[in-house]
Formats: structure tokens, C-alpha cells, sequence
């Protein structure tokens, strides 16, 4: 699977930007990583939960990667409970 498995029908704006955005990173591996957690999760996330999403995606794509594969540490002000589920998604699905 290489892109967006949800419809942003249903969504509203603020969550059709951030479905976008998490598909559209400018890395593919971001791409990936971020638009998979966003299919699955972007629908029944909280507005703070939707906040801190918007802030990790102010993070340029490879502090972000770093971060993710614990290879660096963000700033306490932008980790949080999304960026634990984030780093924690299941990157590959069954068919991969």
C-alpha cells in the first residue's frame, strides 16, 4: 500500500488538512509512517490530541524519522500522548 486508504468524506476541515498533510511530508517513509496512523486514527482523535499532531508535523521530516526510531529526542513540548501512538503504530501491515 503506498497511499491513503481513508476518504476524507465525513472529516471536517481541520482533519481533511491533517489527513493531507500526514500523506503529503516530502519523505516517502514519513508519508508512510504518519498517513497509515492518520487513516486509522485521524477520526476519534481529541482537538488537544489533534493539536499535538499539528505541532509534530511543524518538525521537518528527519528529526522527525530520528525521533521516531529513537535515534534522537525532541523537545518535551512536542512529544506527547500522539507522538507515543505515532511511534508505537504498527509501520507495516500484514501484507507487507
Amino acid at each position: 500500500m503506498t497511499g491513503t486508504t481513508r476518504s476524507s468524506s465525513g472529516l471536517d476541515d481541520r482533519r481533511k488538512r491533517l489527513l493531507f498533510r500526514c500523506w503529503h511530508r516530502g519523505t516517502r517513509e514519513m508519508d508512510l509512517i504518519l498517513g497509515r496512523f492518520a487513516d486509522a486514527e485521524i477520526g476519534s482523535l481529541s482537538d488537544d490530541e489533534l493539536t499535538q499532531l499539528e505541532t509534530l508535523l511543524e518538525v521537518n521530516d528527519p528529526d522527525l524519522y530520528a525521533a521516531i526510531t529513537g535515534d534522537k529526542v525532541l523537545p518535551a513540548d512536542v512529544t506527547g500522548a500522539v507522538f507515543a501512538r505515532i511511534k508505537s503504530y504498527p509501520i507495516a501491515d500484514g501484507g507487507v
